[in-house]
């Protein structure tokens, strides 16, 4: 280092150097150790130009590591990120970042490249595919994938509303942002293979025509009713993907027409509509076939709890002694697990509310939220395969919450052999901790915690007027 004009500076600019070299040696958070295997080699080191390549204090990984502890952690800010930094170099003897309010990590944040953030998540859901045995990943040489959309809250900022408007139904002022998700998973092993997102005026079948390039000859895709439709089965068979949905309630259920290959199991023709669809180009619109032979069968769903006791399912397998009737609809059944990977991220992991105030930071917050729930999938599919447990029983929110009770101690751990066993049984403890066998459990959606008599908020902040004295009218009516 040569500093001619400011010799008394050299010492100083030295040590600074020395303290974030140091920095960019320690694992923060404690996160690293346990799922850096999962992603590709240099995928978080320095760019060689532009943002993240600068000595920082909070350099590219130490950031993911970071936003990736927020996203396990729910409710957790930035500022308790920032601490764990201090704390950090409190420990290693060193004077670290002054950063009070967190304003420098949110600062590092921003500079975290989205490419970066998905190509993690998609090394993420291709590691747990490949932890699983090929015999669970298959059903009869198909790889079923489950498909369903969900909606997001936002945070109320012009920005955000801009990009995601509220609800019509909400008076200005006073609703939120609302983003909307169409999300590809894998039955196998859970994982997120892919999801597209959009606002309120997009439907989940325009989404899902965005994911079209996730789709792979041999794949078998479930849905509800909501995505029956024939361009869409038409285009699935055109790519050798097979599908199997509920039958669109706006389609004829009469089972006395057609091919009869079995009680309630027919053969019919689907014509091509005459409209096309606004999300098709017309090249693809043109190569759509005019007919279409699927197979609608009606099958009795005698599980305790369900709602539906008599489903009519359509599929594009029309081989009823490759594919009985009864194996479809059990198959059909095990479409239910998406509603509880939703309910994984939304509620267990915090997704239901993103909290960033520009729409390009709500992207990054989505990728790190569907990041981690990837990294968790990878662990209990490890779990699963080493000690012969069934994927589906596995507890995610246990799993949650022992790898935040073991990855500070693998992170601490002075020998690789430590380590190798603290992970050992972090595995093991995962493969004990089952969801038990509940057929008859019956979950009504009701809540039995009633929420505080405070009044509606029907007008923005700045001209609302309580009323005074409400809640001791309640209590006297």
């Amino acid at each position: 280092m040569d500093t001619p004009f400011f010799p008394n500076w050299r010492a100083r600019l030295v040590a600074f150097g020395k303290r974030i070299q140091s920095l960019r040696a320690q694992p923060l958070p404690h996160l690293e150790k346990l799922f850096s295997p999962i992603l590709p080699a240099g995928l978080l080191a320095q760019a060689p130009s532009g943002d993240n390549s600068r000595q920082r204090f909070y350099p590219l990984r130490c950031t993911f590591w970071g936003f990736l502890w927020q996203a396990l952690n729910p409710g957790a800010p930035c500022r308790e990120a920032a601490r764990q930094i201090q704390a950090l170099f409190c420990s290693a003897g060193q004077a670290g970042p002054v950063d009070k309010e967190g304003s420098a990590y949110c600062t590092a944040r921003k500079r975290l490249p989205l490419e970066v953030l998905q190509r993690a998540r998609a090394a993420a859901a291709d590691h747990a595919e490949k932890l699983l045995p090929r015999d669970q990943q298959l059903w009869r040489g198909w790889r079923p994938k489950v498909v369903d959309g969900t909606t997001l809250s936002l945070a109320d900022t012009p920005a955000n509303q801009r990009a995601y408007p509220q609800s019509h139904s909400q008076k200005p002022g006073c609703g939120f942002p609302l983003l909307k998700l169409t999300g590809l998973f894998s039955l196998s092993s859970g994982a997120l293979l892919g999801y597209a997102k959009g606002n309120k005026h997009l439907a989940e079948l325009p989404l899902l025509f965005r994911l079209r390039q996730l789709f792979e000859s041999g794949d078998l895709l479930l849905g509800d009713r909501g995505f029956c439709s024939y361009v869409l089965m038409a285009l699935l068979e055109m790519m050798g993907v097979a599908c199997l949905f509920r039958l669109h309630q706006a389609r004829p259920h009469d089972l006395r027409g057609g091919l009869r290959l079995g009680k309630n199991d027919r053969l019919v023709v689907w014509h091509k509509p005459q409209q096309k669809p606004r999300y098709l180009p017309k090249s693809l619109w043109r190569r759509v076939p005019e007919e279409l032979i699927v197979r609608v069968l009606r099958v009795q769903a005698r599980i305790p709890g369900f709602r539906t006791k008599t489903v009519t399912l359509v599929t594009t397998l029309s081989d009823a002694q490759a594919y009985p009737a009864d194996e479809l609809a059990a198959l059909y059944l095990r479409r239910w697990r998406i509603e509880l990977w939703w309910r994984h991220l939304k509620i267990s992991l915090g997704m239901e509310v993103l909290r960033c105030k520009s729409p390009a930071m709500i992207h990054k917050e989505l990728e790190m939220y569907l990041t981690g729930y990837n990294f968790i999938r990878c662990l209990m599919a490890e779990a699963a395969a080493l000690h012969g447990q069934p994927m589906e029983q596995l507890s995610f929110k246990g799993s949650v919450d022992a790898v935040r009770q073991y990855s500070p101690l693998i992170a601490q751990a002075r020998s690789g052999q430590k380590q190798r066993r603290l992970i050992a049984d972090l595995l093991r403890l995962l493969a004990l901790d089952l969801v038990p066998e509940r057929p008859g459990r019956r979950e009504p959606r009701a809540i039995k915690r009633r929420p505080k008599p405070y009044q509606w908020l029907t007008k923005p902040r700045r001209s609302f007027r309580e009323i005074s004295h409400r809640n001791d009218y309640r209590k006297a009516a």
